[in-house]
């Protein structure tokens, strides 16, 4: 949610957001469109309330554009259980519709979304915020990286990847026409936050990420998943690509350190709630529930802080001009995801051997005098020395800075 705010809340020439492409996560699918077209409801009721104090309305891409929202499937390619790890409670924002029903819209709104669901007589005004589509999300992806110039769509993946991997498979050209996939996921050196080794995106649909990742390499064939019979339908990808996708990682070992601390938010937030703002009553019980949450799981000593998983790949976007944004020093590395293992699930696996990869065409002799090619190393069964095979991530490893991410993000929703 505050991802997709701060997407809002850039100005037009920073960022135009295209489409929301809404999947499942913490909570069905269901809770999660609720919770997307709820959004719009309350920036439409916080525009108005600035226009009525004389603030300043902020939210300059919101007001711009009007992005399609979408849906996609209920679950992971492979399970039909969600992966719900219940910690932003059974709606997904703390209950927050129970707590402030008139920050919910009426249920009139599914009529967008579902066919024999009465519309309103009168469409609410906050309907002008969004386009809404009745086609599958994956196929409003690929329309959409049709009809833009190649290398100008940017996709941030901030769930579970299934959307994307439909799209990859139906067409994987077209899905390659993107400039850059922007992944919150995975945990590569540091520990996950749903298992021991893995992050909850990862694991809800690893098979997903996976085949996602695959395209990252020059024989996506090399680190495709074992695919289950019962999701056999979804097509291999061809041997000869145009090129490989350009895929940018944020995994917990860089995202974790960008906390939205609890004072630090409070300080903030309170003297817009106590004016009567709509978004910050919104965001200040739903955060209020996350730090409650946070104190029950670890306690509140140090101070409880959000780490800033989803808002950081926006944030990027944003920031993206900054030299200070570094990949980590071996990229682009060959990070594959484990999808069979009992114990290791949604898994980040790099060779951590610290093995030179195979060089590659023109960089040894042969026995005649003739340069060759050396695209394999001798006995590297399953390709991570090889300079073909095996995925090719860049994995970012710095940001501008830990303490600046948390104060951008506030003083764009209300500063």
């Amino acid at each position: 949610m505050l991802a997709m705010l701060l997407a809002l809340a850039a100005s037009p020439e920073e960022l135009e957001l295209v489409m929301i492409s809404v999947t499942y996560g913490n909570v069905p699918l269901k809770s999660c469109l609720t919770n997307v077209v709820s959004m719009f409801h309350v920036l439409d009721k916080e525009l108005e309330w600035r226009r009525s104090q004389g603030k300043p309305e902020g939210f300059g891409g919101l007001k711009a554009y009007k992005p399609i929202v979408a849906i996609g499937p209920e679950h992971a390619l492979e399970e039909e259980i969600l992966m719900e790890d219940g910690f932003h409670g059974t709606d997904g924002l703390h209950g927050v519709h129970e707590a402030h029903p008139h920050l919910s819209p009426e249920e009139t709104w599914k009529s967008l979304f579902e066919d024999g669901v009465p519309r309103p007589d009168e469409d609410p005004s906050y309907y002008t915020y969004f386009t809404p589509s009745k086609t599958p999300a994956h196929k409003e992806i690929l329309r959409i990286l049709k009809e833009e110039p190649e290398n100008t769509i940017t996709i941030c993946s901030v769930g579970p990847m299934t959307n994307l991997a439909l799209a990859a498979a139906e067409d994987p050209e077209t899905f390659l026409r993107a400039k850059e996939i922007c992944v919150m996921g995975g945990a590569v050196e540091v520990p996950g936050n749903i298992t021991p080794v893995a992050e909850f995106n990862t694991y809800a649909d690893a098979i997903a990420t996976a085949r996602v990742f695959a395209l990252t390499s020059a024989v996506p064939s090399s680190t495709m998943p074992v695919v289950p019979q019962k999701i056999a339908n979804l097509p291999a990808y061809p041997e000869k690509l145009s090129k490989r996708l350009n895929l940018t990682l944020f995994p917990l070992d860089i995202t974790t350190p960008h906390l939205l601390n609890r004072g630090y938010f409070f300080d903030t937030v309170t003297p817009h709630v106590k004016e009567g703002s709509p978004l910050a009553t919104w965001i200040n019980h739903i955060m209020g529930g996350v730090f409650r949450q946070i104190e029950r799981m670890v306690g509140d000593d140090p101070e409880p802080g959000l780490s800033l998983h989803d808002p950081l790949t926006v944030w990027y976007l944003l920031t993206i001009d900054d030299p200070a944004w570094k990949l980590a020093k071996n990229a682009p590395e060959d990070i594959r995801v484990e999808t069979s293992g009992q114990w290791t699930h949604g898994m980040h696996v790099g060779d951590l051997r610290g093995r030179k990869r195979a060089p590659g065409a023109g960089s040894a002799v042969g026995v005649s005098g003739d340069t060759v090619a050396i695209d394999e190393i001798p006995g590297d069964e399953f390709g991570w020395l090889s300079a073909k095979r095996g995925n090719r991530i860049n994995r970012l490893a710095e940001s501008p800075g830990f303490e600046k991410c948390a104060p951008d993000l506030m003083s764009r929703l209300f500063g």
